[in-house]
């Protein structure tokens, strides 16, 4: 008996798009993606490519109208729902490049519903280059199968992230001066949360006096030895994702 083929093809290359996907919607597809999709993945027509608008879900796509620069697809069915996405964002000072677009990548392969840079006064870099830091995040969810881009907010300064801080979402960050240990902290304080990490100089004095007055502050710990910034990141986010993200198992049955 001959085998079914795959639904959708296992080979099926994967785009981020902007138009609002649903049955039977045309996607024109130009610029840089058209190049990936005609140069590099070789696609033609009836060829299947698997699409995604960060609010639709993932959709199964037929290739048609090839050109040279260009080509379109049109919606056939849904192959996954909208990804849940656990409530926790990322602040996040602004490191140099290269380290700042790891953690952009890292942030979204880990499941970060948003990621929000941070100035802060010890900080060596004032600027970020938003469209790449941007094309980074498409880029890491084509890849990873995530289905909801995250949320990149834009550059804000410390005193008026603490200012507007949303009552009922914990504010973990690490404190050089002592907190508690992070699985601890951890443990204690479910719910939506965001972890702040700071500068490779870390948070000055005043700052993490500022802090500390958050009443939905939790000062923790990362462990004896000193962390780049970038790891911090990581390694915090991955920690909550151990514990109340989507890297819990199932509830245990009665």
């Amino acid at each position: 008996m001959t085998a079914t083929p795959a639904w959708p093809p296992q080979s099926a290359p994967r785009l981020h798009v902007e138009t609002q996907l649903g049955e039977g919607v045309a996607v024109p597809v130009d610029g840089n993606p058209a190049h990936y999709l005609i140069s590099v993945m070789r696609v033609k027509a009836d060829d299947i490519v698997l699409l995604f608008d960060g609010r639709s879900g993932e959709w199964a796509a037929r290739v048609r109208d090839v050109r040279k620069r260009d080509l379109m697809l049109d919606c056939i069915s849904r192959t996954r729902p909208p990804e849940a996405v656990p409530d926790f964002w990322l602040c996040c000072a602004p490191i140099r490049k290269g380290r700042i677009d790891l953690i952009a990548e890292k942030a979204c392969e880990l499941g970060v519903a948003k990621l929000q840079p941070v100035l802060t006064r010890r900080a060596v870099v004032d600027k970020l280059n938003f469209d790449r830091l941007h094309a980074h995040l498409v880029e890491a969810a084509e890849q990873c199968g995530r289905t909801a881009l995250p949320e990149l907010g834009a550059m804000v300064k410390l005193d008026a992230l603490l200012k507007g801080w949303p009552a009922g979402r914990h504010l973990f960050f690490a404190d050089e001066t002592g907190g508690a240990p992070l699985g601890d902290a951890l443990e204690r304080h479910r719910g939506p949360a965001a972890f702040l990490i700071g500068p490779e100089g870390g948070f000055d004095p005043a700052e993490r006096e500022a802090i500390r007055a958050v009443a939905e502050a939790v000062p923790v710990s990362l462990g004896p030895r000193i962390l780049r910034a970038e790891t911090a990141a990581i390694a915090a986010t991955a920690a909550w994702m151990t514990i109340n993200g989507d890297w819990r198992g199932p509830p245990p049955t009665a």
